[in-house]
């Protein structure tokens, strides 16, 4: 799995998990902003980005593979992991399974309960998935994640890149995540963002997680869609900083 680090040697590290469709490039903002004092660890995920050529089979797979990076390249230092949408359940998995790997966790934008008719959605994203490699639908498609111009390049890039099998295997996964009954037991601490305007399913999944981990602090963004760090990037930048320095 290809991943980038940067910042200081030996600094305390963070772990940046994008979510699905995008790639490491989606946290260039932030990565930026946390170099200067982390140790700033950002994969693409198997799939996605530079790691395409590896599909995505499943959150236990990746969680693997995001294991392997840890103990290899921060071994004994406990990360703070942020991981928005899918790497947002990647991060609660690893913080609930690893808790030894996770000092402190944000998840931003997290589906934490089995959609409906996964089936059917899935038998449709199907049907459509050839419209992916097509740069007008990739269009359509960066509107929903707040995609800004300056990133649009890459988006399309790492959209057409997606195969069929990764596509279905990360929506599937995704879309039937359940919150692992183990993240009621995390002892770092822990900050849970959804954006006032996302669907139902994802304010209700983060007031769920947050009601599993009652230490943790639930922030509900005003005016934000399901892709706060690109819809607000100096806000989200800022908050995470914040937060991170408020110890």
């Amino acid at each position: 799995m290809f991943f980038t680090s940067s910042g200081p040697d030996g600094a305390s590290p963070v772990l940046l998990l994008h979510g699905g469709g995008v790639a490491g490039w989606m946290w260039g903002s932030l990565r930026k902003r946390l170099e200067s004092n982390y140790t700033v660890l950002v994969p693409d995920l198997p799939g996605h980005g530079k790691s395409a050529a590896e599909p995505y089979v499943s959150h236990p797979h990746a969680l693997s593979a995001i294991t392997t990076l840890l103990t290899t390249a921060v071994p004994d230092r406990p990360v703070t992991v942020i991981g928005f949408s899918l790497g947002a359940q990647l991060a609660i998995q690893l913080a609930s399974a690893r808790p030894d790997l996770v000092s402190q966790a944000i998840v931003v934008s997290a589906q934490a309960k089995a959609m409906p008719f996964a089936n059917a959605t899935l038998a449709a994203l199907g049907v459509s998935a050839p419209l992916a490699r097509q740069r007008w639908f990739a269009k359509l498609q960066a509107r929903e994640l707040f995609i800004p111009p300056h990133l649009m390049e890459d988006y399309i890039s790492t959209s057409s890149d997606i195969t069929k099998t990764t596509l279905l295997a990360a929506v599937g996964a995704n879309i039937r995540f359940e919150l692992p009954a183990a993240w009621s037991k995390f002892h770092g601490r822990a900050l849970v963002m959804v954006g006032e305007r996302e669907r139902r399913l994802m304010r209700d999944s983060a007031h769920i997680i947050h009601a599993a981990l009652p230490s943790s602090t639930l922030s509900v963004v005003p005016g934000c869609g399901h892709g706060i760090p690109l819809q607000r990037p100096d806000w989200f930048d800022d908050r995470v900083i914040g937060w991170l320095d408020a110890i």
